[in-house]
């Protein structure tokens, strides 16, 4: 990794936090329901105090956009809005799907993922990735919430990810996938990696820029361009 960054992120029953400072890393990673909010700023200073640095010698903060719970994706954003703010750092937003699919990619050589996440209400939050560029694994589809029962494709030997082939036990055959039983929920610390990219190429945003990705208003399954 070429930059020094802070990740945070509580968009999911999961609170994951992970540091990189000149080659080391320091992470934390929870699922304590409903006690994010509580937890997540003593959790950033501790860390920090374990690193012995400040916000400001970093490059940058990391925040997952979601999707996720409402909640949790807004206080993922708005922690990491304030921590930009008070130190004078750009953001970068990482999907939750996108970070599940590179920690597939990391620990099991897996480049063809599927992210689903439990979205309730009987859908789901899904993503389909594909290949990499500069170790990071890149998205075929856009970012979709869907009915089980409406995705009218199949990803025949991808890895599947994420809480919703927990809540829907019928999917992977549906979509004829391999599930990896120890990826259900988002880490931190692989949205470093993903991030440093973005950082790297200049794709960072002011705070006031930064922005949560909810996907509610997402309702059909679309390839993204030159990915038909």
């Amino acid at each position: 990794m070429k930059n020094n960054l802070l990740a945070i992120d509580a968009s999911t029953e999961a609170l994951s936090i992970a540091l990189h400072y000149e080659g080391k890393f320091i992470r934390h990673f929870e699922v304590c329901p409903q006690q994010h909010s509580q937890k997540i700023l003593p959790l950033v200073e501790r860390i920090l105090r374990e690193a012995d640095i400040t916000l400001s010698e970093l490059d940058g903060i990391v925040f997952g956009r979601g999707p996720g719970s409402f909640t949790g994706v807004r206080i993922s954003t708005a922690v990491a809005q304030g921590l930009a703010y008070s130190s004078g750092l750009t953001l970068v937003g990482v999907s939750t799907l996108q970070a599940m699919a590179q920690q597939a990619y990391m620990e099991a050589g897996k480049s063809s993922v599927v992210s689903a996440i439990d979205a309730r209400m009987g859908e789901i939050y899904l993503c389909q990735y594909n290949g990499e560029t500069r170790g990071v694994i890149q998205p075929s589809t856009e970012e979709t919430v869907i009915k089980p029962e409406n995705i009218d494709f199949t990803s025949t030997g991808a890895a599947g990810v994420g809480t919703g082939w927990q809540a829907f036990s019928e999917l992977a055959t549906q979509l004829e996938c391999e599930i990896i039983d120890n990826i259900t929920l988002p880490d931190a610390y692989y949205m470093l990696f993903i991030a440093d990219d973005s950082f790297t190429q200049g794709l960072s945003v002011d705070a006031a820029d930064a922005q949560p990705q909810y996907v509610r208003d997402t309702v059909t399954w679309k390839k993204l361009p030159g990915r038909e």
